[in-house]
């Protein structure tokens, strides 16, 4: 019995994969879910199928809540589902983005958007490097952390009826702040899920999306954020 556990312990390190190629693949998929809103936002625009979309009474609101919807199936479930329907949850995510982000297209002029995408990506890799490399102890900040995203949602819902139009550049460069340091305690967490589920495979093929979701996610707001403050309306 024990050389029986002892041979499965040995297929187990054998199959586990370096710490840079799991962490490649994460940001892999992180890239793979930015690509498809920008291609969904363009197709959406260029081909007219967005108007469909945008005709449908109360549309941004049902696309928030199903935003909403497959992010928290996705963090309840995400032990029990299977590898593929966790892919295939973030990709829908990325969809549903991406007909969100048709808007801005249609708003904001496309050379400011992609002077803001150079911006974006630059201070993202800038804050994956340090959260990557530095050792920043993210207990002490989480409470500030989780105190500024209920703030952020609590601010854009009552924005949703109430003009808080004055308020908004300031709440913007707070979120840009935020979530410079949501990337970076993001990125931390890669080598806390490898230690934690490196050594099954399946569990770490599904941290692994997770951990794209949230990249994703803070590259995006802070992509919004930027924005709000550097661009402007067409």
């Amino acid at each position: 019995m024990n050389e029986e556990m002892m041979n499965r312990s040995y297929e187990v390190q054998v199959e586990r994969e370096s710490l840079g190629r799991y962490t490649a693949k994460t940001f892999g998929w992180m890239f793979a879910g930015l690509l498809i809103t920008f291609a969904v936002a363009v197709g959406g625009l260029f081909t007219g199928a967005i108007a469909y979309v945008y005709s449908i009474p109360y549309w941004y609101y049902i696309l928030f809540a199903a935003e909403i919807g497959v992010v928290l199936f996705l963090s309840a479930r995400i032990e029990k589902m299977s590898v593929g329907l966790a892919r295939t949850m973030f990709f829908l995510y990325a969809v549903l983005n991406g007909l969100v982000f048709c808007a801005y297209l249609i708003i904001f002029d496309l050379t400011i958007l992609w002077m803001v995408f150079g911006i974006t990506s630059v201070f993202f890799g800038i804050m994956a490097l340090i959260g990557w490399f530095g050792n920043i102890n993210f207990a002490k900040l989480r409470p500030f952390m989780v105190g500024g995203l209920i703030f952020l949602v609590f601010y854009w819902l009552l924005a949703m009826f109430i003009d808080l139009s004055a308020f908004e550049t300031g709440v913007s460069m707070f979120g840009i702040f935020l979530f410079l340091i949501f990337t970076a305690y993001d990125t931390k967490k890669i080598q806390a899920y490898y230690e934690y589920y490196g050594q099954v495979p399946e569990m770490a093929a599904k941290a692994s999306i997770f951990s794209a979701l949230q990249l994703y996610l803070d590259f995006i707001n802070l992509f919004i954020y930027l924005l709000r403050v550097l661009g402007r309306r067409k």
